[in-house]
């Protein structure tokens, strides 16, 4: 059996990896994509976890956590492509559209 540590190593790499992409990039699929990769950390320690200690618990809100995962990224890409059609672009920093 693998050890609880490699699990989590990989988790806080998985992490690290997203957290570097949402604040370098300026593309908002790309950001999308970073969001998604920092979800899938957090769904690897509730299955290490869950699989560490027996219990089926984990597993289910990993299961919970990617469901709304999904409905995160299309609400998300959905909204990326209406401003794109709008605006022609979806670099992040140079819209203004929410603002006041």
């Amino acid at each position: 059996m693998i050890p609880l540590n490699w699990y989590l190593g990989l988790s806080a790499i998985v992490f690290s990896i997203g957290l570097y992409g949402l604040m370098s990039h300026k593309n908002g699929i790309r950001m999308l994509m970073c969001v998604e990769l920092m979800l899938n950390s957090a769904n690897i320690n509730l299955v290490a976890f869950s699989s560490y200690n027996n219990d089926m618990t984990g597993q289910v809100f990993a299961l919970f956590s990617i469901a709304i995962a999904a409905a995160e990224a299309a609400v998300g890409f959905a909204i990326l492509m209406s401003i794109y059609r709008m605006r022609d672009m979806i670099n992040v920093d140079k819209l203004n559209i929410l603002r006041w």
